[in-house]
């Protein structure tokens, strides 16, 4: 009997073992793309990438993983609150059945290997830039933010300085407009994109514009990061998974009518691994995105509605949450 337990185990072992180099290194890539891209978005553990494979395989996975953005910018001249919308789908019933007093609605997303929120903010003149008050000292957590500031919504914004993969949250990267005044323009990171932000006349502005270009344009409240999903109704080309694997994701669109969409997924949790870019391209286009962009991700995706965190935060610390730099709010 204890010869048969024996060997027994040692086929169990030699089961997984097998299985395990199948999937790390057999002739089908997806899980070997799912791993890698995944490990080197998260910084943190980038350590796991390179414990299976080599620089030279780690490079050539994240090239064959890109998102090829459209040159264009966005055309303001499409965004008009008076444009006639239909109910093409369900998706567009869920955004248009409302009170005409309701100043969002929170939707319920799923997906094969996610879940998380969609919040359709009617009055986009509502959404602002809202800072640590400590900035380029420290971040503060989303929820000090969001009470500071009165708002009834509250989402985290662009990506900040974190060299140690642990920082305060003290330094946004790349320009950040707050009311019409520019308050930070730290070296950007390598993420695509560009200028993500809202004119004086509440429209939903994508581009690689200069400070001085965003200010004569009207920008009052604005972020840098990327990348870019969709512009003008065309939506950015996505090769395997984008590069940014699957996790935790937060993004902002505007339909055509004016409506703005934040878009946050939960992941790196039993019920929801997370989404890829290709993922919030889709969302986004489902529910009518006419421009749209991705955020910062990961252990910073954060929302908080009345002062209630709704998702669900995975960067640990109290209730989850990281200190940072930059929020999107409704006032």
């Amino acid at each position: 009997m204890k010869k048969k337990k024996v060997v027994v185990i040692l086929v169990i072992i030699f089961i997984l073992i097998s299985t395990g180099a199948f999937l790390l290194y057999g002739p089908y890539d997806g899980f070997r793309n799912f791993l890698i891209t995944s490990s080197m978005t998260t910084k943190t553990h980038q350590w796991i990438a390179r414990l299976f494979y080599s620089d030279k395989t780690i490079d050539k996975v994240m090239k064959n993983n890109v998102v090829i953005e459209s040159d264009e910018n966005s055309d303001l001249d499409k965004i008009n609150p008076e444009i006639e919308i239909t109910y093409k789908n369900e998706y567009e019933k869920q955004i248009l059945d409302r009170d005409n007093s309701d100043i969002y609605k929170l939707i319920e997303i799923k997906g094969d290997t996610y879940n998380g929120f969609l919040v359709a903010i009617y009055d986009p003149s509502r959404v602002k830039i809202a800072t640590t008050r400590y900035l380029g000292k420290r971040g503060e957590a989303i929820t000090t933010v969001a009470k500071n500031n009165g708002a009834i919504v509250a989402m985290n914004a662009g990506g900040f300085y974190d060299p140690d993969w642990n920082s305060n949250g003290a330094l946004p990267h790349g320009l950040v407009i707050k009311d019409g005044q520019v308050v930070s323009e730290y070296a950007r990171a390598n993420v695509g994109g560009g200028l993500i932000g809202f004119t004086r006349d509440d429209k939903l502005v994508l581009g690689r514009y200069t400070k001085e270009q965003a200010l004569a344009m009207g920008v009052r409240d604005a972020v840098e990061f990327g990348p870019f999903l969709i512009i003008n109704g065309e939506s950015s080309s996505v090769l395997g998974n984008g590069g940014w694997g699957i996790a935790p994701r937060t993004a902002i669109g505007q339909r055509q009518d004016g409506i703005v969409l934040f878009l946050v997924i939960n992941g790196r949790i039993p019920t929801s691994i997370g989404a890829d870019m290709n993922d919030l391209i889709e969302i986004m286009q489902r529910y009518g995105a006419y421009n749209a962009a991705n955020m910062d991700g990961g252990s910073s995706t954060e929302l908080v509605i009345n002062n209630q965190i709704i998702n669900s935060p995975v960067a640990g610390g109290d209730h989850g949450l990281r200190d940072m730099p930059t929020f999107w709010i409704v006032k």
